[in-house]
């Protein structure tokens, strides 16, 4: 349900991807990765972080305990059209309407910069 939220709204908060894009990560094999996107029908990218260096590097590893010792928080990093991360939410709150309208406000906002 949290990631279908990002492909139900993808035309919506990612301007149907015109100058944005999409990119998510995850610690998942990377063929097992494709064929869920593909199968899910997701617009956007998925890249394979099986090592979490890209999670470690953007302190996107949760700590927990026992079995959910090392999981993945949902961050969302915009970045700008310099290349440079220009707003976070961290954690993104996957469930609630108010993280895509604000991560919909912050993609409209730097995409009418010029």
């Amino acid at each position: 349900m949290q990631h279908e939220a990002y492909r139900d709204q993808y035309a919506t908060i990612f301007n149907n991807g015109t100058g944005v894009v999409a990119l998510s990560i995850s610690h998942d094999e990377a063929g097992e990765l494709a064929s869920w996107a593909k199968e899910s029908g997701f617009p956007m990218l998925f890249a394979s972080d099986t090592t979490r260096q890209v999670a470690e590097a953007y302190a996107a590893e949760g700590k927990g305990i026992g079995p959910m010792k090392n999981f993945y928080q949902r961050v969302v990093f915009v970045v700008g059209k310099d290349g440079r991360i220009a707003h976070v939410i961290r954690p993104f709150p996957a469930l609630s309407p108010n993280g895509y309208k604000e991560l919909e406000t912050v993609i409209d906002s730097l995409s009418a910069k010029k």
